[in-house]
């Protein structure tokens, strides 16, 4: 049986209640309730279900289970429940509708998306059809890097035949194919604090040497190779009258190619001081590899586009510079992003769904798991 086109009303309510629990990926405490909040929601719908404990001042995640009846490779569907969004950022009402959009925090990026994924196992927990295990992978810290999650999404994905991935789709309903990979830096300067104007010679200023390193990595930035380098944020010294002991600044990267991942880590890791007296260290790397189409992703689109033409969904593909945690089984699992809701403003105080949106594609990722569960 082909899960049928769900009722949107139950998905609104999820997403509605979920966005409500508003869950920045630094407060621990509130990313754990969002992630019961699920928990009790997949309970109800018949799968089993295992948290796990949050480590490094990260929240819990959530691993889930609707068993199928038969042995075999399981389909594993990934989502996360943290957002960028500061408690209290969207007012004292965090949720709004206005007419077909709901606006608030972690709405499209990416609590839409777990809304879509309850609404999956809700329906295919009521078909009895057999099927090999889908499996649900909720995580607390995606918003910067996964660092407490990565081993556990490659763990879950090294036995899978596919993965799913709920991020919001792309303009025009677009699914994602490919994603930029990612490095995040911390470059650190270390100098000599002097007085400016009474022993300003005997100073070695670190934000002197930052400043040079900040134009260098600037400088490596190489358009024709789909190479981006940016210093986010500077911070240093300790007052107008000081020559500054400390400097530092954080460094995103995005590259195309694996080889390209591998060369300008190296140059960022290499930069040094020419300044006597200051000290340049570099921490950091590549925490999210490049992800790139492979004949197992085409023949997954192919089946989505299928599925999404009885749907009304044109679905076309994109290639993004976000980084995702779809980069990091791409290699070695076909895997599918941006099966989530339709929507705009991600990271923004804007941020919103479609509600329109809901139920096509809670059919589309429900039918797409279903028919792969089932070959």
């Amino acid at each position: 049986m082909t899960p049928h086109a769900p009722d949107p009303g139950p998905i609104q309510a999820d997403l509605e209640a979920l966005v409500a629990l508003e869950s920045p990926t630094e407060d621990a405490a509130r990313v754990t309730a969002a992630i019961a909040a699920v928990e009790t929601r997949l309970q109800a719908a018949g799968a089993e279900v295992a948290r796990i404990g949050g480590r490094e001042g990260f929240g819990d995640h959530l691993a889930a289970t609707l068993p199928g009846g038969r042995e075999g490779a399981p389909v594993l569907v990934l989502c996360h429940l943290d957002t960028v969004h500061a408690v209290g950022a969207f007012g004292a009402e965090p949720v709004r509708v206005a007419g077909d959009r709901l606006v608030g925090p972690g709405s499209v990026d990416m609590k839409g998306g777990v809304a879509l994924a309850i609404a999956m196992v809700r329906a295919l927990a009521a078909d009895p059809a057999p099927r090999r295990p889908i499996r649900l992978l909720f995580t607390s810290d995606e918003e910067v890097g996964s660092p407490t999650s990565r081993a556990l999404i490659e763990e879950a994905a090294a036995p899978a035949s596919h993965v799913l991935v709920t991020e919001p789709a792309r303009e025009g309903g677009g699914l994602v194919t490919g994603r930029r990979g990612v490095g995040r830096y911390v470059v650190r300067a270390r100098g000599r604090p002097a007085h400016s104007g009474l022993d300003h010679p005997s100073g070695r200023s670190a934000i002197r040497t930052l400043a040079r390193a900040i134009l260098e990595i600037e400088a490596m930035t190489d358009y024709s190779r789909n190479v981006a380098l940016n210093v986010g944020t500077v911070t240093g010294g300790t007052g107008a009258n000081t020559v500054p002991e400390h400097a530092s600044a954080l460094v995103d990267l995005r590259i195309d190619d694996p080889a390209d991942a591998e060369a300008f880590d190296a140059r960022i890791k290499a930069l040094t001081s020419p300044d006597e007296g200051v000290v340049l260290s570099v921490e950091g790397g590549i925490n999210r590899p490049p992800y790139r189409r492979t004949p197992g992703i085409e023949a997954l689109l192919a089946m989505a586009r299928e599925i999404g033409a009885d749907l009304g969904l044109a679905l076309p593909d994109v290639h993004t510079g976000g980084g995702g945690d779809s980069s990091f089984v791409a290699a070695t699992t076909p895997v599918l992003d941006g099966l989530g809701v339709a929507g705009g403003g991600a990271h923004t105080l804007g941020e919103w769904v479609d509600l329109g949106s809901l139920a096509p594609r809670a059919a589309l990722l429900a039918r797409l798991a279903d028919r792969l569960a089932r070959e």
